[in-house]
């Protein structure tokens, strides 16, 4: 049976990185796959960026109101209306690709595990787990109670122990305060241990 699998790491641990490595090990041994992210996160567009400077277009994105299922299967079968082309005789999919899958809704995650389940292609998710105030993002959540397999990507925080929360940053001071998704060029990230955003945040988680 395929699976499901959830790849999560705060910011800066290479989750991108690893869902390009992972399509190019199986391009690499001529199998398709397709690569997803939601449409809700702007950077790069229509396409998964690296920190390392690679990218790649994505194959579908994904809106807040999108059938996920629905869409993939006119996709993996070639009669996605729009598809470059379509109706065409494609190879099966081998792996579906999801990146910044925390902005997913609870029911395209959903989505994803009958991609695994009932399709029978497995489904590579990446996200994070939480947002600046750590809290969990909707589709992060529900990836924790589904995802047949559980896998934490890591990196460090400035003090040199694992990072685990995501700091927000405007104009270079850290705020702890406002809406879950901000995406645009005034407002960055910084991965923090638990010790390092207690004494940014003052203690206070939330």
């Amino acid at each position: 049976m395929a699976k499901l699998y959830f790849r999560h790491g705060a910011m800066n641990s290479g989750k991108s990185t690893a869902l390009l490595q992972a399509a190019f090990n199986y391009e690499e041994r001529g199998q398709r796959v397709l690569l997803a992210k939601a449409q809700v996160d702007t950077k790069g567009n229509a396409q998964v960026l690296s920190r390392l400077g690679i990218s790649r277009a994505v194959d579908l994105l994904i809106a807040p109101d999108d059938d996920v299922r629905a869409r993939f299967q006119a996709l993996a079968s070639g009669t996605e209306p729009e598809a470059l082309v379509g109706n065409v005789q494609l190879p099966p999919v081998a792996c579906l690709l999801v990146d910044e899958a925390q902005f997913l809704t609870p029911e395209q995650v959903e989505d994803l595990l009958r991609i695994a389940v009932l399709d029978g292609v497995p489904v590579l998710a990446y996200g994070i787990r939480t947002d600046f105030r750590t809290h969990s993002f909707p589709g992060s959540a529900r990836l924790l109670e589904l995802a047949h397999s559980l896998e934490e990507l890591k990196t460090i925080c400035r003090c040199g122990r694992k990072a685990m929360f995501n700091a927000r940053k405007v104009d270079g001071q850290f705020v702890f305060a406002g809406d879950q998704v901000a995406i645009d060029g005034e407002v960055n990230y910084e991965s923090l241990c638990g010790a390092c955003y207690l004494r940014f945040s003052d203690g206070v988680l939330g």
